[in-house]
Parts: C-alpha cells; structure tokens; sequence
C-alpha cells in the first residue's frame, strides 16, 4: 500500500513538473524524423497481464518492420533525437503514465515482449509476481545494453543478458521492500548524474 500511495504521488509530481520537457522532447522528435511522438510496445506485466509501455519514439516509425525487436550499437534504425534519449533514458519517462495507471512502479522488474517471456523458466516466472518497474537492478547494471550487443549474434547476446537480469528481478522479488526501492532509486539517480 505505501509503495502504491509512494508510486502515484511520485508520477503525478513527476508528469506535472516534467510537462515542458516533454513538450520539447515532443518538437524534436517531430522535427528529427516523421512518426508519433509516442510508442506503444506489448509488454507482460504483473500475473502475465499485457499492457502498452509508453516511451518516447526513438527510432524510425516503422522499426518493427525494418529489423529485429532488439536493438544493438550503432542500430541505424534509432534517430538522431534517438540515440540522446536513449542515452539520457529520458525516452523511459512516458512510463509515468504507465505508473499512475497502476501497470506499472517506479521500481521493479523491466517488463518484457511476451515473446521474450515465453522462454521464461519456471523459477523466472516469478518476476511476474510483482509490479514490473520502469528502474531496478537490473536497469542499474545494464544501463548501456546496447553497447554490449552486437549485430552478429543478437539473439543469443541478449538472452545471456536477459537471464543475467532475471537473476537480479529474481533477487529483487525475494526481497523486496520500501528501503530497497529507495535504494534503487537513488543507485538510478547516480548513474544517470554520472552520465551529465
């Protein structure tokens, strides 16, 4: 209940006092490249609900078509606003929206495509016990994913990543709590500080 109370009250400040950046993220990304402003990928949630993450469009409006659901370095499908929100994870802050609708926490497991889930493992599978989180350990770790992930042998990379994560959401799970959650977030706020 207090992680409720504490994830509503903190993406409802968030969306209000964020709202002139994401007008100007908005005009950039219009300006970079055609497309919507938004996009909406299928992610399993808690219990295996489906639902629509919302992030920043960071990538050519017809991506899915034009390769695999992974991205690596130097993708040449991610814009040239892209590649600074990505970058910056300022293209993750839309998930407010996923947060204030109750889909999603600010910390927890980072939801995957359900084609990824469904090579989850019995034991992985109880990541989907809690709220998937737009940070958590796992986001700590692997901030710069895709410079780890080359072209050559993207599938087999990622799921190596994925199950590392996995290993960490797992963790998580089994021990999660109101300190450690602030913990997260504040191991978030360095590494995002270290970046600028």
């Amino acid at each position: 209940m207090v992680k409720r109370v504490f994830d509503t009250a903190v993406a409802l400040i968030g969306l209000i006092a964020l709202a002139p950046v994401f007008a100007v993220i908005a005009v950039l990304i219009k300006l970079d490249s055609p497309g919507p402003v938004f996009f909406k990928g299928k992610r399993v949630g808690q219990q295996g609900k489906i639902f629509h993450i919302l992030k920043f469009r960071s990538m050519v409006a017809a991506a899915p078509q034009k390769g695999p659901a992974i991205t690596c370095k130097d993708d040449p499908r991610v814009t040239g606003i892209g590649r600074f929100l990505r970058k910056t994870k300022l293209d993750e802050l839309p998930g407010l929206i996923n947060v204030l609708r109750g889909e999603m926490s600010l910390v927890g497991p980072r939801p995957e495509a359900p084609t990824w889930v469904e090579r989850y493992t019995p034991q992985q599978r109880a990541v989907l016990t809690v709220k998937p989180g737009i940070t958590g350990l796992a986001q700590v770790k692997y901030r710069n994913e895709e410079e780890l992930l080359s072209s050559a042998n993207l599938e087999a990379e990622y799921l190596k990543i994925m199950n590392d994560k996995l290993n960490l959401d797992l963790y998580y799970v089994e021990n999660r709590s109101f300190s450690l959650d602030m913990r997260i977030l504040m191991k978030t706020a360095a590494v995002l500080l270290r970046w600028s």
